[in-house]
């Protein structure tokens, strides 16, 4: 039998000399750093502020990297793509008031894309808080309350002895399925106040698994195995727990085509028989969906670019596996199953052993399925006259390798991206369609290369996007990072463009007066090239082959294939 008294962590003589002799001149910064490196973190993303100086202090005498950005918002979407890569909770250091609420935009994105982002700001000091206003430098009346909203959980210490404790639950929640961005602050007084505590040896901050039910996955077997029109709709959430080799292991055992939503793309391979690609902005599609007697919903809410804009009415039973409770359920009624996707698959993988293997007909007639709608969407394609969208798209494609990973930002060749870019590989491909905001291609790609050193990185953004995060070409060249960033110029905001002049005939607001990107690009020190669709191609592999930063400019105005979400 064993006892509450038996699981008690005792320090090594290591740790209790440690402990007992502190180094001279650590302050609460210290405890910031040595307890992240405790959980086991290498790498720190961020921008410094008067307040938070102390923690970088104590990040200049650690073993830490420090990456630091041009503005909090690129640092935000540069830990994302971190933590989406690594799977590891991202630290992103942020300084009190504007340079806090600057990465909202990126920690909505990290929340909307389960990307486990760990945010530690400091906050004015402690005779300020409490709704006292005493005029400090950057003070809110409630700094927290501007992320309650936003991030996954909220934690503050007020004195020293709670920065350790703080950390590793937020570090506890950032990492419990669905991951997600959490929030840390500590006051500037006692962050640089002389620590009165010993060093941080170990933290204990494992995540909580989150299992399914087993009579619910015993219920979506049995709908599963007895379905004649079974569909799989696979989301990000395969991607973020890794389970694209589950999902393709239940596919293959029951005949059943998948779809993956835009955040899921490279959950299943594109050229699988069963692989219904990601063509979601499609009435064909919509229709096949709709038809499905038993629709499996794994790692997806369901909501508006995934059901082709609410537009999808599904007829069969929706079975949906979901690790947030809050999207089960939220667009259409079903069995909903709360659990990481990754655990659910394998409770449905270890209930159908029993199972047999499909016959060979069946399995042809799923696979002929698929290759009839994907036959129906290529002759609506093909009959719009959108060559030159589909020859640039492939050239991306040829250019870039396998294995790497691409960001794209919220930009016309990335629409075209969500639904018709093989992304080779789970976890490459990403984009900002979570929460929507512009500039996130170039510093993601920043961080994925700080995630992965050696390995060539793309981010791709319009030349309206690009403005919003132009400054980190100097982050990228002060740390010789290897990313590549395609800058589609068509002198404006190019989607809105087209849905304005699509819904009002006219537009207004959306042309831009750009730079010369080359020319700029230059100045930072990076070596630009400009090309066009002819040469795209070579251009963009001789940069992503080449080490070190670059940009690849293409001035040209592409178009979107026409909506087909209305009936």
């Amino acid at each position: 039998m064993t006892h509450d008294h038996d699981l008690v962590l005792r320090p090594t003589a290591a740790q209790t000399e440690a402990a007992l002799n502190p180094p001279a001149g650590r302050h609460g910064g210290d405890l910031v750093v040595e307890t992240l490196a405790g959980l086991g973190a290498t790498t720190v993303f961020g921008v410094p502020g008067q307040h938070a100086l102390p923690v970088l202090d104590a990040l200049r005498r650690s073993g830490l990297r420090y990456v630091g950005l041009r503005v909090e918002n690129n640092a935000g979407f540069a830990a994302d793509a971190y933590g989406r890569i690594t799977g590891e909770a991202a630290p992103l250091l942020l300084s009190t008031g504007p340079g806090a609420l600057t990465s909202l935009p990126a920690l909505q994105e990290a929340a909307a894309a389960s990307a486990p982002v760990l945010a530690v700001s400091s906050q004015i000091p402690s005779t300020g808080l409490g709704g006292r206003r005493r005029g400090h430098l950057h003070e809110l009346e409630d700094q927290a309350a501007s992320f309650r909203g936003v991030v996954k959980s909220v934690h503050t210490a007020r004195t020293q002895s709670q920065i350790p404790s703080a950390i590793a639950e937020a570090w506890r929640s950032a990492l419990t399925v669905p991951f997600g961005p959490v929030w840390v602050e500590v006051p500037q007084d006692v962050l640089a106040e002389p620590a009165r505590l010993p060093v941080v040896t170990a933290v204990d901050a494992t995540p909580e698994e989150l299992p399914p039910r087993p009579e619910l996955t015993a219920v979506a077997a049995d709908l599963l195995a007895r379905a004649e029109r079974p569909v799989i709709v696979a989301g990000g959430g395969v991607i973020r727990s890794d389970a694209s080799g589950k999902l393709r292991q239940l596919a293959e055992k029951l005949a059943v085509p998948v779809v993956t939503t835009f955040g899921g793309k490279g959950a299943f391979p594109w050229n699988h028989p069963l692989s219904l690609r990601s063509w979601l902005e499609d009435r064909h599609t919509t229709d096949f969906l709709e038809d499905a007697d038993v629709l499996l919903v794994v790692g997806s809410g369901l909501g508006e670019l995934s059901s082709n804009y609410h537009t999808f009415r599904p007829r069969g039973t929706i079975v949906q596996i979901d690790a947030d409770a809050g999207k089960l359920e939220s667009n259409h009624p079903a069995l909903g199953i709360h659990a990481d996707a990754r655990l659910a698959l394998q409770a449905l993988l270890e209930t159908l052993e029993p199972v047999p293997a499909p016959a060979r007909e069946k399995t042809e007639a799923a696979a002929g399925r698929a290759r009839a709608l994907l036959d129906r969407v290529g002759a609506r394609i093909a009959a719009q006259g959108l060559e030159l969208e589909q020859e640039v798209l492939a050239s991306v494609r040829a250019a870039l390798p396998a294995g790497s990973p691409s960001f794209w930002d919220m930009t016309v060749l990335s629409y075209w991206a969500w639904s018709a870019f093989d992304a080779r590989r789970p976890n490459t491909m990403h984009s900002a369609q979570g929460a929507g905001g512009l500039g996130y291609a170039l510093p993601a790609a920043l961080g994925a290369a700080v995630a992965e050193p050696g390995q060539p990185v793309l981010a791709v953004s319009g030349d309206g996007g690009a403005l919003y995060s132009v400054a980190e070409l100097a982050t990228a060249r002060q740390h010789g990072l290897d990313v590549t960033w395609l800058i589609v110029d068509d002198g404006g905001y190019g989607i809105l463009r087209e849905y304005m002049s699509e819904a009002f005939g006219e537009t207004h607001g959306t042309e831009l007066a750009g730079p010369d990107f080359v020319a700029l690009a230059e100045s930072f020190g990076v070596p630009a090239v400009r090309t066009d669709p002819e040469g795209l191609r070579a251009d963009l592999a001789e940069a992503l082959s080449t080490p070190g930063p670059s940009v690849v400019v293409l001035p040209v105005t592409l178009r979107m294939f026409a909506p087909t979400h209305l009936s």
